[in-house]
This record gives C-alpha cells, structure tokens and sequence, in this order.
C-alpha cells in the first residue's frame, strides 16, 4: 500500500486533508452547529471512511439528549463527551490503521463507527462488512440505514428468539427502525408475522409482508390475544410483562427492545431490568435485549438483501446542517422505518 493511498482523500499529489466538516454537538440543550473539524486519525484496527450517509436510530438520540442520566458519567455529564455525534454510517474506506486485515483503501463498506455526522469517520474494522452490489445493491443512504437497526432485529429474533419456519411471531413496534427489519427477518426464517402498530403507519408494515397487521389505536390488543403466539418482539413498547405473557404460548419466548417507560433517569434500563427480575419465575422465556455490534450478523443481514429478501424502509434524508431534526424527529417516535442523513455523495 502506498503512503498516498494511506492518507485520507490524498490525490493526484494534493496534500491530505487535515479539517472537515461535521456536525457539532457542544451541549446536551443547545442547538447543533456545522463547523470544520480536525480530521481523526484511525488506530490499531481501524480504518477511516470517507461518509457517505449516517443513519439515525434510538441510542443516537439518547446519546444525544444524554438520557438516561443514569449514563451520563460514562458519556459526559455536562456536554456530551465526543461532541461529533453518529454511529451507523456508509462510505469508502480512505485510510487504514495499524493491524487492519479485511479491508483495503476503496472498498465501499456499511457498518458501525463514531462520529459518523461528519464528512470523514472511524470504524472499528470488525464493525464493517462490504455494502452489497449486483441486482438488490444498496445506495449508500439505504447501507447507512441498515446496521443498527438491522443488527438488532436479527439478534431479536435469532439469537434471543430462536426464531424458526412456521413460528407465530408477534412484531409490537413494527413500523420503527428496528420493527421494520424484525418484520422481513421473521418473513425471511418462515414465520408467520402478525405487526402491531397505528393506524397512520399501517401501509408501511402492509408493505413488508405481514401477514396480519393490527392497528393499537383503533383494534386494541383484543385481537392479539385470540391466539398466544411463538415469539413476541417488542420493541420499545411499554405493555405490561403480564399482558406480554398472555400474547405468548406457555413455551413461548418474549424479546424486549429497549422501552421509554423509566422515566429520564432510568429510560429503558428499568424496564429490561424488571423483565429479567420476572424471566425466572414463568414458564415462557422473558429476554431483555441489549444489542451489540457485530459484522457476523451484519453479514448475515446484507445476505437477506442479496436474496431480495430484506430492504431498509427509509422515512426521510436529512442534509448534514439538518442532523439534529433528523435525531429529533427519531426522538419523538414519528419515524416511519429509519431516518438518515446525508453526508456525500452516494452510490
């Protein structure tokens, strides 16, 4: 590898770039600003992208409303610690750090980093899988749309819920970020998918193939209790763990997704720590799911969007000076599917 290839956007002989712009958070109340920024530098095992697209999901906004204040300690008390804010990207890798193995300058890659509300981000390589091509490739605002969300759904459903063909499964917040991937997996592994969300986002979950769509403002949860169902995925919800047992078989499993119900000091930690509490002392298994990042499972989804089994449902694109309506508007739950913001150009 050349040193010119080594340095970020270094061509034709031109100097590296040493600034960039990025959104800038310099406090939780505040207004975000765009300003250039020192470019970062990528360590051992990682790379540098040059940001196509950033995806919104639900810990971004709380990262960036610092709430719960529970975490505040970890990620700044005052201000947030790392003021660029933004995990899920799309982009080309630029440079490579020491001990990188997978990728190489150029690749076009989807995944999980920091600081991705900026035109040149850092990614652990292990967090970063190729953005798919061929007849179902992804454009990069619908590759930055896929890692967090997606990667969630599909621990949700695989690796918590063991989800398998012929399962019922029950889908509570389908038609977010993460209920709209957790309704095509489900599809994808054989099972039967009934979704629950409003009235004013039913033609979205109708789109991605449920079986049964339920409207909670104007059905209720009467019809979901007419058959217990395999696996229930609930995601961000706050129905109570004994109303959830009652939509599940005696052998069932239920999944929690995160929640709103704690208030701003707890948030959704109250309510996975209360579903773990009851987990073992009812027949059906009670799982809280706390997501990681993993390229495994980022692979296996980007092989569901190879098959043209799995599309991210993208609600709106958002430019870099609109990064915090675009967090905001995932904040107060009015996101069909997933939001994003644009960086540069994309494929």
């Amino acid at each position: 590898m050349t040193e010119q290839a080594q340095r970020p956007d270094a061509q034709d002989g031109a100097r590296p770039r040493s600034t960039m712009r990025a959104a800038v958070q310099d406090s939780y109340a505040g207004p975000w600003r765009v300003a250039d920024v020192p470019v970062p530098a990528p360590g051992a095992g990682e790379v540098l992208v040059r940001v196509e697209a950033a995806g919104v999901d639900r810990g971004t906004w709380h990262l960036a409303a610092g709430e719960p204040y529970l975490v505040r300690p970890v990620f700044g008390v005052r201000r947030p610690r790392t003021p660029v804010p933004g995990r899920d990207l799309s982009g080309v890798v630029v440079a490579l750090g020491p001990g990188t193995t997978r990728l190489a300058v150029g690749d076009r890659v989807l995944g999980v980093g920091r600081g991705a509300f900026a035109e040149l981000a850092v990614a652990p390589e292990r967090t970063l899988v190729p953005v798919p091509v061929g007849p179902h490739a992804l454009t990069g605002v619908e590759a930055a749309a896929l890692p967090t969300s997606g990667q969630t759904a599909w621990q949700a459903l695989h690796t918590a819920g063991r989800v398998g063909a012929g399962q019922r499964v029950l889908v509570l917040g389908a038609s977010g970020g993460v209920g709209t991937f957790a309704v095509q997996v489900a599809r994808a592994a054989g099972a039967v998918v009934t979704a629950v969300t409003s009235a004013a986002k039913a033609d979205v979950v109708r789109g991605l193939g449920a079986e049964h769509v339920v409207t909670h403002d104007v059905d209720g949860d009467a019809p979901l209790l007419e058959a217990p169902h395999d696996l229930v995925v609930d995601v961000g919800g706050c129905r109570p763990v004994g109303l959830l047992r009652r939509l599940t078989t005696r052998d069932g499993t239920v999944v929690v997704v995160g929640g709103e119900s704690g208030g701003r000091w707890t948030s959704g930690y109250e309510r996975l720590l209360r579903v773990a509490a009851v987990n073992p002392f009812v027949p059906q298994r009670l799982l809280p799911l706390t997501a990681r990042d993993d390229a495994h499972d980022l692979a296996r989804l980007v092989a569901l969007v190879e098959e043209g089994l799995l599309r991210p449902v993208v609600d709106r694109v958002e430019p870099l000076d609109r990064a915090q309506d675009a967090v905001d508007h995932v904040g107060a739950g009015r996101a069909r599917g997933k939001v994003v913001v644009r960086v540069g150009p994309t494929g």
